[in-house]
């Protein structure tokens, strides 16, 4: 049951993260709002209950859940601060829209999917490699962690962070923590691409 939660959040994580792409956001809604931001309003809840369901599998202890908890209040509030604060900037966009969506919605919101990360890392511990989807699963984590950085601008804290995870997964590589290393240090690559290319500009 701990592999299939991992998993499913992992693929959550990855799809849903990348809402923005939908074209054109799937047309007008209610109220000068986009289909897609009705959709995003159940992010939250497709990415932090299958992470939650992790945790109950793993049998986390009370401080790993308490870093869990304080993650998923982070993600959902930043979430709905960048929800919206992006809303809001498809009609009315200026100055206040795009510091509460890119700017203060963005860091908080992805600060909380560090300590989110942190405390399903945790229960990683001692557990044996994954099967091989667990690799492009990974993959996909890390580079959707740097995309949503790149689009976010939190493009530094993101490097910092991914290679954080990376070398976690590094001390963890004979076990199931391996899967940090192969998601993040791709991810850690593109985002310093990203850096140096605005440095170099």
């Amino acid at each position: 049951m701990y592999a299939r939660a991992l998993a499913t959040t992992a693929l959550s994580y990855g799809v849903l993260h990348h809402l923005g792409l939908l074209p054109d956001g799937l047309g007008t809604g209610p109220d000068g709002t986009r289909w897609a931001d009705w959709l995003d309003l159940l992010v939250p809840w497709l990415v932090l209950a299958p992470a939650a369901w992790t945790m109950v599998a793993a049998e986390a202890d009370r401080r790993t859940w308490l870093l869990f908890g304080m993650g998923a209040l982070a993600y959902a509030n930043g979430h709905g601060i960048h929800l919206a604060g992006n809303s809001l900037a498809n009609t009315e966009p200026g100055p206040t829209a795009h510091l509460w969506d890119e700017v203060v919605g963005h860091a908080i919101w992805y600060a909380g999917v560090a300590l989110v990360v942190a405390a399903l890392a945790t229960t990683m511990r001692g557990r044996p490699r994954p099967p091989w989807i667990g690799y492009p699963l990974a993959l996909g984590v890390g580079l959707t962690w740097a995309t949503n950085a790149v689009g976010g601008g939190t493009v530094v804290p993101a490097l910092v962070l991914a290679l954080a995870a990376s070398a976690w997964g590094w001390q963890r590589r004979a076990e199931l923590g391996v899967v940090l290393l192969v998601g993040f240090l791709p991810g850690a690559v593109l985002l310093a691409g990203e850096l140096i290319g605005r440095l170099s500009q």
